[in-house]
């Protein structure tokens, strides 16, 4: 059939307005409550509809703007955002670093990141970046015990080496007040540091143009458990610490921003980090703004993102894979600059050649194959999107100003209002995870009880154990903040368990003693057996036993130490004291346990001898690590307790 060309589809149709969708939703709830059955409150507290239309954009000015137009929000770039592949060596023996750096930069690698922590001297800086293409390659280099020097050897062998220095391009991970916040103190003092700063930016604005002197690590929020307005907020606090200090020290605003860089963690929720970036573009550009900069340039920021270490495992560690590749996703959409694919074997060992491949191929992957770098801002329009990127800039906003009223960023360590800001957000996500309303899948949710990773942890070096490292006699002046995984808790109890087997002991076993209605007990026998394989018990599982007899017999033959009765709420009543008596009578020492919790009979079942209910309310971490004491699988000093 023929049409027009300008003839619209569907205009027989009427516009359904949101006050007839909202209609139609309370009246299908039925009486129950809109917020508590469809809206979902996230950590940073932001309440997110089931549904969102073109109106809630109506009041969004900055969607007027293009890709590469302030705000900045949709992108530094306005035809495509071909980010970095960066690769971090830690290797200490600067000529294998050296052979690591090139095989990734054949391999599809565009930037490399080095441990400069014993490079001190230029021979060793020459054999770290041999064989590079300087003019062609970002180079980043953290850990420097004096950044300022190391700036001055780098201009040095840059310039033997004959290359145009001005080509050149990276980044120095030089950030005294992330080393504050980690350490308890600063590295010399803030007079010293924050003058190390002024010089280090002086040396590098002229002698090496393509540099970032300082880096924002926004990163160490995130691997702190804090919630994404934090992370935007406290960033932008740092960065305008050092721009306030430093435009008193003489330099001008244009200088400043075009040498720092932001790095952001980026987490496995998905569409939250897309917009956390976005809006931290967008703060930025509105911050610099008011220091009233010369070019364009200036209210640009340059974001570098690493995948999160927060919720990385151990257990089940290809989920990792998983976990990562939304993580570049979300960065990759959202116009980042450079991204870093942490290896997905992190959490319990040293990278290899094979995890450090695999993390260079995602991004690899997702430019080659999906062609995001082809792409400017794709989430653009996205009613759900832009609505929540609007909220993280107007949450943050108030987040930042907060912190400013403390005296700035660094008055706010010292006090200890950032620390106790992002505990509170890192309890809550503890509490979660603890009760598995939050799940970790294969370590809190659906554990592979077969798999076994004792031998194959390297050592269990978490973040507080690299900021112990620091050889300081003295309590640190200041509350340091406690970065950590998500998953150790959960990964001790199992890891014990592991450790208690490994020492000659028998594996805590545990019988399904399943009963009565069909779909119930079957319902509940799969609940409790990812109850207990999450703490690495062996789980007898049953078909199910036609009387309490029969089912006792077979528990009381299996020699476990916990019976689980799985049955309805209905027949607890018959079945569960019936069981318990019979078991009790025989082996007072075996723990009976009934899955679910009828709370109008647990009185009189625990009167007839249950000795407790596993159920989706409860804090499993805390049970089972009790249950571990009961059974002697550790001993009361590793005795698990709730932050």
């Amino acid at each position: 059939m023929d049409q027009k060309k300008d003839e619209k589809l569907f205009t027989e149709f009427p516009a359904v307005t949101t006050a007839e969708w909202e209609a139609k939703i309370r009246e299908d709830l039925k009486g129950a409550d809109y917020e508590k059955k469809l809206v979902y409150e996230t950590y940073e507290g932001i309440k997110l509809k089931p549904y969102y239309r073109a109106d809630d954009l109506s009041s969004l000015s900055y969607l007027k703007s293009n890709p590469g137009e302030y705000p900045y929000l949709r992108g530094n770039h306005s035809n495509c955002n071909d980010w970095e592949i960066r690769q971090d060596v830690d290797e200490a023996d600067v000529d294998k670093a050296n052979a690591i750096a090139v095989d990734a930069l054949k391999r599809g690698a565009t930037s490399i990141g080095f441990n400069v922590e014993k490079v001190v001297a230029a021979k060793d800086l020459k054999a770290l970046i041999n064989n590079i293409d300087l003019e062609n390659t970002f180079l980043h280099f953290y850990s420097s015990p004096n950044y300022v020097e190391f700036a001055r050897l780098l201009v040095q062998v840059l310039k033997s080496s004959g290359v145009e220095v001005s080509k050149v391009k990276g980044s120095l991970d030089f950030d005294p007040i992330s080393y504050l916040l980690l350490y308890g103190d600063f590295y010399e003092s803030q007079e010293v540091d924050m003058a190390q700063a002024a010089e280090l930016l002086a040396l590098v604005s002229a002698e090496l143009p393509g540099f970032k002197a300082i880096t924002i690590n926004g990163d160490f929020f995130h691997n702190a458990a804090s919630n994404s307005v934090q992370e935007i907020a406290f960033s932008l606090n740092s960065a305008v610490e050092y721009i306030s200090f430093l435009t008193d020290a003489g330099f001008f605003v244009d200088v400043i921003s075009k040498h720092m860089t932001l790095c952001l963690g980026i987490g496995s929720n998905y569409f939250m980090e897309i917009a956390k970036i976005r809006a931290a573009r967008y703060l930025w550009a509105r911050i610099i703004e008011q220091y009233k900069p010369v070019s364009e340039e200036a209210r640009k920021v340059y974001i570098h993102c690493n995948t999160s270490i927060w919720n990385k495992t151990i257990y089940d560690p290809y989920v990792n894979l998983l976990r990562s590749t939304t993580e570049v996703m979300s960065a990759a959409i959202a116009g980042a600059d450079s991204i870093t694919a942490m290896p997905f074997d992190i959490a319990y060992k040293d990278s290899d050649e094979f995890s450090q491949r695999i993390a260079r191929n995602q991004q690899v992957i997702l430019k080659e194959e999906a062609y995001l770098d082809k792409t400017v801002d794709p989430a653009a329009g996205s009613y759900y999107l832009e609505s929540l990127t609007d909220a993280l800039i107007a949450d943050a906003w108030k987040q930042f100003l907060a912190c400013q009223e403390k005296g700035g960023m660094i008055e706010a360590i010292k006090t200890g209002y950032i620390q106790h800001e992002i505990g509170r957000i890192a309890i809550i996500k503890g509490k979660d995870i603890a009760t598995r309303k939050a799940s970790i899948l294969g370590t809190n949710q659906y554990p592979n009880s077969l798999e076994k990773m004792l031998d194959k942890v390297e050592e269990e070096e978490d973040y507080e154990d690299e900021v112990s490292e620091v050889e300081d006699e003295d309590e640190p002046t200041y509350e340091p903040l406690f970065l950590f995984r998500g998953a150790e808790d959960y990964e001790d109890l199992r890891l014990a368990t592991e450790a208690y087997v490994t020492d000659g002991n028998k594996c805590p076993k545990v019988f399904l003693l399943t009963i009565g209605n069909l779909a119930m007990r079957k319902a509940r026998a799969g609940f409790s057996n990812g109850f207990f394989g999450v703490a690495g018990f062996q789980v007898l599982d049953n078909p199910g036993f036609a009387t309490v007899e029969e089912g006792v017999k077979a528990a009381l033959s299996s020699h476990a130490n916990v019976v689980v009765i799985c049955s309805s709420d209905e027949e607890y009543a018959d079945y569960a004291p019936a069981i318990a008596k019979k078991i009790k009578n025989v082996n007072d020492q075996m723990i009976v346990l009934v899955a679910g919790y009828p709370k109008e009979i647990v009185d009189s079942l625990k009167a007839s001898g249950v000795d407790d209910f596993i159920h989706v309310r409860m804090n499993v971490l805390e049970f089972l690590n009790d249950l571990q004491l009961l059974l002697g699988v550790v001993e009361e000093d590793d005795e698990y307790e709730e932050e």
